[in-house]
C-alpha cells in the first residue's frame, strides 16, 4: 500500500501544480488543423497613417527603417511625433531630407503657458509656422482631455475653445487631424473578473483610469465628437476606431453623423478579428472612411494585420495575449476595399504624398 501511494505522489503533485496555473502561464497550443497563410508582405503598397518615430534618428537607422518598409510593402509612413518649432523642423529635415517621398510628418501643439492671455493666438501661430515648414497634418495625443490641466488644476477639455484657431487652420490648409481621445472603455471600468482587459491592467496598473482621477469614458468621447461637430470643414481621423471596435454599429452611426470624420485601425485589430463577418460588412459599407495604421512599430507584427485583412484564415493568434485571449479570423477584404483602406483614402485626405508610388 505504501509503495502504491508513493507511485501516485508525482501525479498528485502534478495535478496540484496544474490547478495553480495563472492566466499568464496558461498558453494552450491549438490542435485545430485549418488552412493558414503567412503573409509577410502586403498585397498592395500601403500608407501607415499612425506611427511614431524619433525624427532625428541617425542616417543608418533611417536607412534600415526604409529597408524594412520596403520588405513590408509600406509605401509611406506617417510619423505622428513631429513635435513643433525647431524640433519639428529637425525631424522634417532629417526624414524628408533623406527620403522625401517615403515619410509624412505631422506636427503637434505647444501646450506651454496654457493660461496665458495670448495662448490661443500663440498656439495657432506656432502651428501655422510648422505648416509652412512642411507639416502635413496635426496629431493630438491622449493626454489632451484626459491628463492635461491648467495652473488651477482644472482639466483641459477635448473641445476647449482655446484650440479652435488651430483646428480652423487645419481646415484652411486642408490638413487632417489625427486625434487620440481616451483609452479602451474597459480601462475606465472596475478591474474585476468581468473586465476583458483585466490581464493588461494587472500587467500595467498605470493604464487604469479610475473615476477618482479621470472623467468617464463617455464624457471624453462626448467631447471628442463635439469637437468634430464644431469644426465641420476640418477632417478628423479618430484614432483606434474611436475605441468602438467592439461596437461597430455605434461607430457607423458616428461616421454617418459626422461626414468630416475618418477613422483608423491602429492597435485595435483584435476587436475586428473576433467578428469577421460583421467587420467585413462594416469595411465594405464605410470603405471610404477607414485608414490603415499600426501605432507601435514592430515589423513582424504587420504580418498579422496582412493575414487579418487579406485572407479568410480561421482561428489564428494575435501577437499580444493581454489584448486578446481569443483567436482571430480573417476578413478577406475585396480588392477594391483593400486598396482604399491601404492607400487610396490616405492619398485623398493627406496632402503632398507622392501618388506615383501606388497603383493607379
Amino acid at each position: 500500500m505504501k509503495s502504491f501511494l508513493l507511485a501516485l505522489a508525482p501525479i498528485v503533485v502534478f495535478a496540484q501544480q496544474e490547478k495553480t496555473l495563472s492566466i499568464e502561464e496558461y498558453t494552450p497550443k491549438s490542435t485545430l488543423v485549418v488552412p493558414h497563410h503567412s503573409v509577410k508582405r502586403a498585397k498592395y503598397p500601403f500608407i501607415d497613417v499612425h506611427n511614431h518615430q524619433r525624427g532625428e534618428m541617425p542616417q543608418a537607422k533611417l536607412d534600415q527603417l526604409v529597408k524594412e518598409m520596403d520588405e513590408l510593402n509600406m509605401g509611406v509612413m506617417v510619423n505622428l511625433s513631429g513635435s513643433y518649432g525647431d524640433r519639428f523642423k529637425k525631424t522634417y529635415d532629417n526624414m524628408k531630407g533623406h527620403y522625401p517621398n517615403r515619410f509624412v510628418v505631422f506636427a503637434n501643439m505647444d501646450f506651454s503657458d496654457l493660461d496665458a492671455p495670448e495662448y490661443a493666438k500663440k498656439v495657432a501661430d506656432q502651428f501655422e509656422k510648422d505648416v509652412k515648414n512642411g507639416a502635413q497634418g496635426l496629431k493630438i495625443f491622449k493626454n489632451f482631455g484626459m491628463d492635461m490641466k491648467d495652473t488651477k488644476g482644472q482639466r483641459i477639455h477635448v473641445d476647449d475653445p482655446r484650440f479652435d484657431g488651430v483646428f480652423e487652420l487645419c481646415a484652411k490648409y486642408h490638413l487632417p487631424v489625427l486625434i487620440h481621445t481616451a483609452e479602451p472603455a474597459a480601462f475606465f471600468e472596475p478591474q474585476d473578473k468581468f473586465n476583458e482587459r483585466w490581464l493588461e491592467l494587472k500587467q500595467f496598473p498605470s493604464r487604469a483610469r479610475p473615476s477618482s482621477r479621470y472623467p468617464s469614458w463617455q464624457t471624453l468621447m462626448d467631447e471628442h465628437f463635439n469637437l468634430i461637430a464644431k469644426h465641420p470643414k476640418t477632417i478628423f481621423i479618430s484614432a483606434h476606431l474611436a475605441w468602438m471596435g467592439g461596437n461597430l454599429d455605434e461607430l457607423g452611426r458616428r461616421l454617418d453623423k459626422y461626414p468630416n470624420m475618418m477613422t483608423e485601425i491602429a492597435a485595435v485589430v483584435a476587436e475586428l478579428g473576433r467578428q469577421p463577418k460583421h467587420a467585413r460588412a462594416f469595411f465594405t459599407k464605410y470603405q471610404d472612411r477607414i485608414l490603415f495604421g499600426k501605432d507601435t512599430y514592430e515589423p513582424v507584427e504587420y504580418h498579422t494585420y496582412f493575414q487579418l485583412f487579406e485572407t479568410d484564415d480561421e482561428y489564428f493568434d494575435y501577437f499580444r495575449k493581454r489584448h486578446a485571449f481569443w483567436q482571430l479570423y480573417g476578413l478577406d477584404l475585396p480588392d477594391d476595399v483593400l486598396r482604399k483602406f491601404y492607400y487610396k483614402n490616405a492619398l485623398r485626405i493627406i496632402p503632398g504624398i507622392d501618388a506615383s508610388r501606388f497603383p493607379k
